[in-house]
């Protein structure tokens, strides 16, 4: 949730950014109105509240004679104190609702409009010349890396199996991820994929996005398409000593996404599947300390994307194309020859105090005072990468180079065709 401080002094910068973002700045106005709303109740119902502790005080002091009276009156205002009560229930109520339904105020620079108004900031590395170029469908399953037909056949479409030196790929990239990570401070955590709904909702996954996540009704969980999702319910409800700076996470896990309205979009192979695997750094800090935190984040998604050599893009996301809980998002999309564009390996999200704030994350100032932290979010390697890899380090005789860092973990510096 946005803080309601900006929001009381400054209605304007939220206006702003709900515009920006191609969202209605109309809520604005309407969770100002919540919130007075709800203001007024809970003045009304505590100096009901005072007066009903003073009438009893009375009554306890009158004489017999008074006292009916004071009854008859001490009923009436309990009466009237349970009006309050309910009143200021539904004000919290709508309330939250208003306050809910406002995504995260964006970071001054990040550009205005949809999907294509991303700015690059950067490019790595040129494209390789290759000729007729296989996709990584084709080199997957010649190389006996991935099997998409015996997927579907056990679990239905957009599910595979990665086999042999596909597993230790994969594997291999995940353990140079994890390596990157605890070298610069992270802890890593292997956390549960089934979580709470104030969980899942915490971190703004059950919001326009809802569709997109899994639901096992039974127990009322779901399955995350993310390990930020746990890494962000690990604090929930604490006060964080963040004294020594900030709290680091690296989340290994199976991510689960229905791909609700991408039928048509990448169904060949695995770029949009819905099962995969990722390595997901989590960041606790001040609130002051998240740019500077963000763009380390970035550097260490670099450093990965150098170790498995290949030509990459850095875009500073749109305001409309940003989750609601980002304040600012940072991707790397790597070159997919193929399809002759770059496509999307990592993304960093500053999500300033908006998912603590949910998630009830605090931390103690230098006066000892509990404030809201920040969090932040990067991706180190998914499943996806294979992809990248695959097609940018063919050969003409249709074998792959395995990047230098993936050979220890691997075995081999070259893979050949299977078949």
């Amino acid at each position: 949730m946005i803080d309601l401080k900006v929001l009381r002094e400054n209605p304007d910068v939220v206006r702003a950014s709900q515009q920006a973002r191609g969202e209605d700045a109309g809520l604005v106005d309407a969770l100002a109105a919540a919130d007075a709303t709800r203001r007024a109740a809970i003045s009304s119902a505590d100096n009901l509240r005072a007066e009903q502790k003073s009438a009893s005080k009375q009554i306890g002091k009158a004489s017999a004679e008074e006292r009916p009276a004071l009854l008859a009156a001490a009923k009436d205002l309990a009466e009237k104190v349970k009006a309050a009560e309910a009143a200021q229930a539904e004000a919290e109520r709508a309330y939250t609702s208003a306050h809910m339904a406002i995504s995260n105020v964006i970071i001054d620079g990040v550009p205005a409009g949809g999907e294509d108004d991303f700015v690059v900031l950067d490019t790595v590395g040129e494209p390789p010349a290759i000729t007729d170029p296989k996709d990584h469908l084709e080199l997957g399953e010649s190389l006996g890396l991935i099997d998409m037909e015996r997927g579907a056949k056990v679990s239905g479409s957009r599910f595979y199996f990665l086999t042999g030196v596909g597993a230790l790929l994969q594997l291999g990239l995940f353990q140079l991820a994890v390596r990157v990570a605890v070298d610069n401070g992270f802890t890593l955590m292997i956390p549960p994929v089934l979580v709470r709904p104030e969980v899942m909702a915490g971190t703004g996954f059950l919001g326009a996005h809802a569709d997109e996540v899994y639901r096992v009704e039974a127990d009322d969980l779901y399955l995350v398409g993310t390990s930020e999702v746990p890494l962000a319910g690990y604090h929930a409800d604490e006060i964080l000593d963040l004294s020594a700076g900030p709290k680091r996470y690296a989340g290994w896990s199976s991510c689960f996404r229905r791909e609700a309205g991408s039928y048509g979009k990448d169904t060949r192979g695995i770029i949009r599947v819905h099962q995969f695997d990722k390595v997901e750094g989590f960041v606790y800090c001040r609130p002051e300390e998240a740019e500077a935190e963000h763009d380390r984040l970035l550097g260490w998604q670099r450093q990965m994307l150098a170790h498995i050599e290949v030509p990459y893009r850095v875009i500073d996301i749109a305001a409309g194309d940003l989750g609601s809980s980002a304040a600012r998002k940072f991707d790397c999309e790597a070159w997919v020859p193929t399809q002759k564009t770059y496509r999307e390996l990592t993304s960093t999200s500053n999500c300033t105090t908006f998912q603590a704030r949910r998630l009830a994350v605090r931390y103690r100032d230098e006066n000892g005072r509990p404030q809201t932290a920040a969090t932040l979010n990067g991706t180190l390697a998914t499943t996806r990468w294979l992809v990248a890899i695959l097609e940018n380090h063919q050969q003409p005789d249709g074998s792959v180079r395995v990047p230098a860092a993936l050979v220890p973990y691997v075995g081999a510096e070259v893979l050949t065709p299977v078949r």
